[in-house]
């Protein structure tokens, strides 16, 4: 896709979202860290109908270290891989305790080091919430990135990159929202709503649905 194409493409994204959102619920720095570990190989929905009940009875993180292993397994038990996200949750919890005071660190390094948190989820909350020019590359991120040729690559670190080279400054803050709920809502993995997609007409993808 050519400079003019993604500019246009990114214009079009912005006018029909002007303030884009994560769909995960949160009252804090702290609680969306939780919430973005626990959304790995589980849709945003079903991460919000769990820590409802999470957060309630646990809203910091003396509160989960108290709730426990067993008691976050409890509360989150109706999502993919709770045993092993509920001892993450924990952890985490004891070390940013330990080494921060309980807040939620707005450094790449220093997130990385919690337990459960890789590249991505660190780039969520650095973007989300400490606002920094990052780009969280998902399975919805990387599809469109390729499918579209806005910035294809073979795996999500190389599309991450491209991204950033990529997306015009402007509108770099909030791409990462932009383009996740495209891919969520209109550039769909098994068929594509490329009738109603807003930039259909930029896009490189030859199977265009009718």
């Amino acid at each position: 896709m050519k400079r003019e194409a993604i500019d246009e493409f990114f214009r079009r994204l912005a006018a029909a979202n002007p303030a884009p959102q994560t769909e995960l619920e949160y009252d804090t720095p702290y609680q969306l860290l939780v919430a973005v570990v626990l959304s790995a190989q589980a849709t945003d929905k079903s991460v919000n109908i769990a820590t409802r009940r999470l957060f309630a009875a646990a809203p910091t993180p003396e509160a989960m270290i108290t709730l426990g292993e067993d008691g976050v397994a409890e509360h989150i038990k109706t999502i993919g891989l709770f045993r092993n996200k509920a001892k993450n949750t924990v952890a985490l919890s004891r070390m940013l305790l330990e080494r921060h005071g309980g807040e939620v660190p707005a450094n790449r390094d220093a997130l990385e080091a919690l337990p459960g948190v890789g590249r991505k989820t660190a780039n969520v909350v650095l973007n989300t919430v400490f606002r920094q020019p990052v780009m969280a590359v998902d399975t919805h991120i990387f599809r469109v990135s390729n499918r579209t040729g806005l910035a294809p690559g073979k795996d999500v670190l190389e599309v991450e990159h491209a991204l950033m080279k990529r997306v015009p400054k402007t509108y770099l803050l909030d791409a990462h929202h932009w383009l996740i709920l495209h891919g969520r809502y209109t550039c769909t993995a098994r068929k594509p709503d490329c009738v109603a997609c807003c930039v259909r007409d930029l896009c490189n993808f030859r199977d265009k649905t009718a």
